[in-house]
Protein backbone atom coordinates (compact mmCIF):
# COMPACT_ATOMS: atom_id res chain seq x y z
CA UNK A 1 0.00 0.00 0.00
CA UNK A 2 1.85 3.06 -1.12
CA UNK A 3 0.73 6.14 0.27
CA UNK A 4 0.92 9.51 -0.98
CA UNK A 5 3.42 9.19 -4.01
CA UNK A 6 1.76 8.59 -6.99
CA UNK A 7 3.56 8.85 -10.59
CA UNK A 8 0.63 9.64 -11.70
CA UNK A 9 0.72 13.33 -10.32
CA UNK A 10 4.15 13.65 -10.24
CA UNK A 11 5.65 16.33 -12.70
CA UNK A 12 7.10 14.98 -15.97
CA UNK A 13 10.41 14.67 -16.14
CA UNK A 14 12.81 17.20 -18.13
CA UNK A 15 15.30 15.47 -20.48
CA UNK A 16 16.42 18.20 -21.71
CA UNK A 17 13.85 18.90 -24.38
CA UNK A 18 13.12 22.58 -22.91
CA UNK A 19 16.92 23.27 -23.64
CA UNK A 20 16.55 21.51 -27.03
CA UNK A 21 13.76 23.48 -28.07
CA UNK A 22 15.28 26.51 -27.34
CA UNK A 23 18.35 25.65 -29.19
CA UNK A 24 16.85 24.78 -32.13
CA UNK A 25 14.27 28.00 -32.71
CA UNK A 26 17.37 29.93 -32.17
CA UNK A 27 19.63 28.08 -34.92
CA UNK A 28 16.52 28.17 -36.84
CA UNK A 29 16.23 31.76 -37.00
CA UNK A 30 19.85 32.52 -37.15
CA UNK A 31 20.20 30.41 -40.33
CA UNK A 32 17.18 32.54 -41.40
CA UNK A 33 18.60 35.20 -44.10
CA UNK A 34 16.97 38.40 -42.39
CA UNK A 35 18.06 41.19 -44.97
CA UNK A 36 16.93 43.90 -42.28
CA UNK A 37 18.08 45.85 -39.73
CA UNK A 38 15.54 43.76 -37.07
CA UNK A 39 18.32 40.71 -37.02
CA UNK A 40 19.98 42.49 -33.97
CA UNK A 41 16.55 43.15 -32.67
CA UNK A 42 15.25 39.32 -32.83
CA UNK A 43 19.27 38.21 -31.56
CA UNK A 44 18.05 40.16 -28.64
CA UNK A 45 14.80 38.32 -28.22
CA UNK A 46 16.21 35.04 -28.57
CA UNK A 47 18.36 35.74 -26.20
CA UNK A 48 15.47 37.22 -23.64
CA UNK A 49 13.42 34.08 -24.61
CA UNK A 50 16.51 31.85 -23.71
CA UNK A 51 17.00 32.98 -20.43
CA UNK A 52 13.40 33.26 -19.25
CA UNK A 53 13.19 29.98 -20.59
CA UNK A 54 16.12 28.62 -18.10
CA UNK A 55 14.71 30.74 -15.27
CA UNK A 56 11.01 28.82 -15.67
CA UNK A 57 13.02 25.72 -15.95
CA UNK A 58 14.94 26.19 -12.90
CA UNK A 59 11.40 27.18 -10.65
CA UNK A 60 9.99 24.33 -12.03
CA UNK A 61 13.08 21.85 -10.83
CA UNK A 62 12.97 24.16 -7.26
CA UNK A 63 9.14 23.35 -7.04
CA UNK A 64 9.80 19.95 -7.26
CA UNK A 65 12.50 19.31 -4.90
CA UNK A 66 10.37 21.44 -2.48
CA UNK A 67 6.90 19.37 -3.26
CA UNK A 68 9.48 15.93 -2.72
CA UNK A 69 10.22 17.56 0.56
CA UNK A 70 7.29 17.76 1.80
CA UNK A 71 5.92 14.31 0.84
CA UNK A 72 8.98 12.88 2.86
CA UNK A 73 7.73 15.22 5.84
CA UNK A 74 3.99 13.88 5.38
CA UNK A 75 5.17 9.63 5.14
CA UNK A 76 7.45 10.32 8.28
CA UNK A 77 4.36 10.93 9.96
CA UNK A 78 3.19 7.56 9.44
CA UNK A 79 6.60 6.19 10.31
CA UNK A 80 6.43 7.09 13.60
CA UNK A 81 4.07 4.20 14.39
CA UNK A 82 7.16 2.19 13.91
CA UNK A 83 8.31 2.90 17.08
CA UNK A 84 5.28 1.13 18.67
CA UNK A 85 5.65 -2.15 16.78
CA UNK A 86 7.20 -5.00 18.42
CA UNK A 87 8.13 -8.33 16.69
CA UNK A 88 5.45 -10.51 18.09
CA UNK A 89 3.19 -8.09 15.92
CA UNK A 90 0.38 -10.44 14.98
CA UNK A 91 -0.09 -8.82 11.68
CA UNK A 92 2.98 -9.35 9.67
CA UNK A 93 1.12 -7.04 7.00
CA UNK A 94 2.22 -3.82 8.78
CA UNK A 95 5.98 -4.55 7.82
CA UNK A 96 5.25 -4.29 4.41
CA UNK A 97 3.28 -1.56 4.56
CA UNK A 98 6.47 0.37 6.46
CA UNK A 99 8.57 -0.80 4.40
CA UNK A 100 6.36 0.43 1.83
CA UNK A 101 6.74 3.72 3.33
CA UNK A 102 10.47 3.22 3.22
CA UNK A 103 10.40 2.66 -0.65
CA UNK A 104 8.25 6.23 -0.93
CA UNK A 105 10.42 8.44 1.01
CA UNK A 106 13.16 6.82 -1.40
CA UNK A 107 11.72 7.83 -4.43
CA UNK A 108 10.85 11.41 -3.25
CA UNK A 109 14.43 11.72 -2.29
CA UNK A 110 15.81 10.40 -5.71
CA UNK A 111 13.31 12.84 -7.28
CA UNK A 112 13.83 15.66 -4.93
CA UNK A 113 17.76 15.01 -5.85
CA UNK A 114 17.35 14.46 -9.63
CA UNK A 115 15.77 18.39 -9.63
CA UNK A 116 18.10 20.26 -7.70
CA UNK A 117 20.85 18.53 -9.60
CA UNK A 118 19.35 19.35 -12.72
CA UNK A 119 19.19 23.20 -10.52
CA UNK A 120 23.42 22.98 -10.39
CA UNK A 121 23.73 21.65 -13.82
CA UNK A 122 21.62 24.65 -14.86
CA UNK A 123 24.44 26.87 -13.79
CA UNK A 124 26.95 25.44 -16.16
CA UNK A 125 25.19 26.29 -18.68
Amino acid sequence: MKILVSNATAPRQRTGTDRDVVTRLTAAMKNARFDCECRSQLDEALDRFAVMERRRTMRSDLSNACSQRRKIEAILLFLQDLDDLKVTEQDYSVFKDVALLFDDIADAAKRGSEAMRRLYSSNDE
